[in-house]
């Protein structure tokens, strides 16, 4: 059965701090949490690599990517979600469950592509980026590239990218290098990492 429009649910943080909290979220077209096998993948992929970090949540939706990153250690995270009813929900659930012992976080009502076009050449900003933008807009060769020119990211910032087709590694920019890939269902996932002219 599914849910109608604008009802609520919720998703559960699977690690570190605030394990088990639930995060609610409302039904929206194009919102779907990243199933909880995924997330723990990935996040065992990252586990060395969080400490401290400053995150981007591009197209956040239900910020559990964001908020999971938060509860495993890093200690900042930006969250962009276009949606303005599901941005509520989010800043809610921030309110609620992040506080000053799990770093700190924004959440910007706006789209993935506005929100980077609108920065400021802030070199080196972030040291991880999520990227799971609807499966249906298909736009995360663009947004990738987009992502690169910005001069957002760190020399050796990683870079998680979800989809529900596989990603062509020639449409990402050049210097993003994979290293690690997995098929979850009908989900391929892929953690690259920005290798910066210099960077070996």
């Amino acid at each position: 059965m599914s849910n109608s429009p604008g009802s609520r649910r919720s998703v559960r943080i699977i690690g570190g701090e605030l394990r088990s909290r639930l995060i609610e979220i409302i039904d929206s077209e194009g919102l779907r949490p990243t199933p909880d096998r995924v997330r723990e993948t990935l996040f065992n992929w990252l586990q060395h690599d969080l400490a401290g970090v400053r995150c981007l949540d591009l197209y956040a939706g239900t910020g559990v990517l964001g908020m999971e990153a938060l509860s495993r250690g890093a200690g900042h995270v930006d969250l962009v979600e276009s949606n303005r009813q599901v941005a509520s929900v989010l800043r809610d659930n921030v309110a609620k469950l992040i506080n000053n012992n799990l770093g700190s976080s924004n959440v910007y009502n706006a789209r993935a592509e506005d929100w980077l076009a609108q920065q400021t050449a802030g070199t080196g900003k972030y040291d991880l980026v999520f990227l799971d933008p609807p499966y249906e807009a298909q736009c995360l060769p663009a947004i990738s590239k987009q992502l690169d020119a910005s001069r957002l990211l760190t020399p050796e910032a990683l870079i998680y990218l979800e989809n529900d087709q596989p990603i062509s590694m020639q449409s990402l920019p050049s210097h993003w290098q994979c290293l690690k890939d997995k098929k979850a269902g009908q989900i391929y996932y892929y953690l690259m990492q920005n290798k910066a002219p210099g960077i070996k």
